[in-house]
This record gives structure tokens, C-alpha cells and sequence, in this order.
């Protein structure tokens, strides 16, 4: 399993439905990657075979899912054990468009997380609130139900990583203050003693723009980026 706290920032590329071979020979072409932080690159699961070798000391593959079942009659699904055999490092589980297009619970969230630290593979456990939430001064609520159901008793500082995407600030081009970033990061790290050393990334309409900042608040230890790790150069930016 990767050493989470080696690097100083961790930086997840979530393509989600987007890519082919063509740009993926494109991009990588013209990625630079900082070999002091760690990125990861979330493809279509259909390309994760064709990032098998990319893996280096920085640089690591990582799903947008998995399945919470380990095999069996499950048209579809890729499970943990799959996603070893095709050198992924890193999952993203619980991912707001998972949680509200195709119905993700917080339990099913925690049977995959298992499965994935089972195999030596980091879950990127996504939470996060929606406007209506956040108006209705819920997101500390919202995020602790998240937080104790989505989180395995096996999960520690070492095998999983926490990602707050405020929902309406997904693809939106909104974001929360600095102020607000820092103090929501700030209260998932002092929910429990276990929580104070877990990686911390703040997800939601991060750009070049705005990522430096993000990034070097006290308690973010990275980026989650969306669209903007599409643009080979402006993802440059964000990782230098």
C-alpha cells in the first residue's frame, strides 16, 4: 500500500465519463508530474488496463469505483481483486454523482471501502452537503452521519483518504470561502482522535485559479479535480 503521509499534497484526477486512447496519448505526453506530491489519475475503468505501467514513485492509477461484491453473477461490476490485477492503487468510493445518480448508501460506501483495504487498495471516501443543506446550517450533520456510516472500523490515517466535495459545488463553478474549506476540513480531523492525521482533499469546482490556495490551507492535504484535470495543461498548474 502506498505511504499516504511521504507526500506532501495528493492530488486525484477524476475523468469521470470522459477520454479516449487517443487523448489518453496525448495527455500523458504532455503531463508533468511534481515528484514530490502524489497524483493519481482516474480514468474510465475501461482504460485502467492501458495505464497499467504508468505507475512510478508519484504518479499511480486510480478507479472511480467498484463493486461491493467480490465475484459472482454481477453483469458489469469490477471488483477490488480486479482492480489489483490492473496496478490500481486508489478508488474513489461514494462520489456525490455515484450517491445521487445510481443511488450509493453510506453502507454500501463501507462494504467497498473493506474490500478495497482487504486488497492494499486506498479508498477515496467522498462526503459532502447539498445547497439546501448547507442553507439549512446542516453540513456539520450531514457530514458526520457520512463520516460514522461510510467508514470502516479497518479503515486508519495509513489505508483511506477522505474527500469533501460540497455538492453544489461540483461542476458549478461555485465554491466555498477559504475560510469555510479550512474550518469544514478542520472539524472532519477533530471528530475523533483517529480522524486528527487522515488525508484531507477538498473536491468542487477546483481550478489553476484557485487550487494553489486551496492547497495550501492548514488542514487540506490535496485536490479532488473534476473538469479541470482534462485540460492536460491547466492540471499541470494544479499539480506544480
Amino acid at each position: 500500500m502506498i505511504n499516504l503521509h511521504k507526500y506532501p499534497s495528493i492530488f486525484i484526477a477524476n475523468w469521470k465519463l470522459n477520454g479516449n486512447l487517443s487523448f489518453l496519448k496525448e495527455y500523458f505526453e504532455k503531463l508533468k508530474v511534481n515528484s514530490n506530491n502524489c497524483t493519481v489519475i482516474c480514468p474510465p475503468s475501461i482504460y485502467l488496463n492501458t495505464l497499467i505501467n504508468i505507475n512510478t514513485k508519484s504518479i499511480f492509477v486510480g478507479s472511480q469505483d467498484v463493486s461491493i461484491h467480490k465475484e459472482g453473477a454481477y453483469t458489469g461490476e469490477l471488483s477490488s481483486k480486479m482492480l489489483v490485477d490492473n496496478n490500481v492503487n486508489f478508488c474513489l468510493v461514494g462520489h456525490s454523482e455515484r450517491r445521487q445518480l445510481f443511488s450509493e448508501t453510506n453502507i454500501n460506501v463501507k462494504k467497498k471501502c473493506i474490500n478495497l483495504i482487504e486488497e492494499k487498495i486506498i479508498p477515496v471516501i467522498c462526503i459532502g452537503e447539498t445547497l439546501e443543506e448547507k442553507q439549512k446550517n446542516l453540513t456539520e450533520k450531514v457530514l458526520l452521519t457520512q463520516i460514522k456510516e461510510s467508514i470502516p472500523v479497518i479503515s486508519n490515517d495509513e489505508n483511506t483518504i477522505i474527500a469533501y466535495e460540497p455538492i453544489w459545488a461540483i461542476g458549478t463553478g461555485l465554491t466555498p470561502t477559504f475560510e469555510e474549506i479550512d474550518s469544514v476540513h478542520s472539524m472532519i480531523k477533530s471528530i475523533e482522535k483517529k480522524f486528527k492525521n487522515y488525508k484531507i482533499l477538498y473536491g468542487g469546482s477546483v481550478k489553476s485559479s484557485n487550487s494553489s490556495k486551496i492547497n495550501a490551507l492548514q488542514n487540506v492535504d490535496g485536490c479532488l479535480i473534476g473538469g479541470a484535470s482534462l485540460k492536460v495543461d491547466e492540471f499541470n498548474i494544479i499539480i506544480s
